[in-house]
């Protein structure tokens, strides 16, 4: 059994429908509100909208979730553009942290895949809302994320996420 969290994100096409197509197809799970962020890495793009998600399954790997993210991605849409890592996307699902059945972080670093997300203390956007869900939530050698929120650049970058409420609405 895997406890994950996950990071979903859209700036092209029908963004909120591209977040709910994507959260369906992950299973049940707990959402983040929705919030509206400026595109990180490269500014030449439109904001998206990025939720976080907590879901288990009995069943899953990581390495399952993973395929599964690709999978939804793929379905979406996604092409990944090698001359613009952190450009515009239709749908970007990412594994953030993961936990065994005894919940225990679970460490991975393979070519497919490193857990904890290796730039995740870096990013508001995924930090704020997985905060939302879990507010004692912390990161793997980096620390509670309330905690890393404190940094400068970070709290900046943070105000200027605006919720705009849940997926349904």
């Amino acid at each position: 059994m895997t406890t994950v969290v996950l990071s979903l994100g859209a700036n092209l096409g029908d963004r909120r429908a591209a977040l709910a197509s994507a959260a369906e197809a992950l299973g049940p799970g707990q959402l983040s509100e929705v919030y509206e962020t400026p595109p990180w890495g490269d500014d030449d793009q439109p904001t998206y909208l990025n939720l976080a998600m907590i879901a288990t399954d009995a069943d899953r790997s990581v390495e399952d979730w993973l395929a599964l993210a690709e999978d939804i991605q793929a379905k979406a849409g996604r092409v990944r553009d090698p001359k613009r890592r952190y450009g515009p996307r239709v749908l970007d699902v990412d594994i953030i942290m993961a936990w065994d059945a005894d919940g225990e972080p679970i460490h991975c670093d393979s070519p497919t895949l490193t857990l904890p997300h290796p730039r995740a203390h870096l990013r508001a956007f995924v930090l704020v809302p997985w905060l939302s869900l879990q507010p004692d939530a912390a990161l793997p050698g980096r620390g509670r994320l309330r905690d890393l929120l404190r940094d400068p650049g970070l709290a900046a970058d943070a105000r200027a996420l605006r919720r705009v409420g849940k997926l349904s609405s």
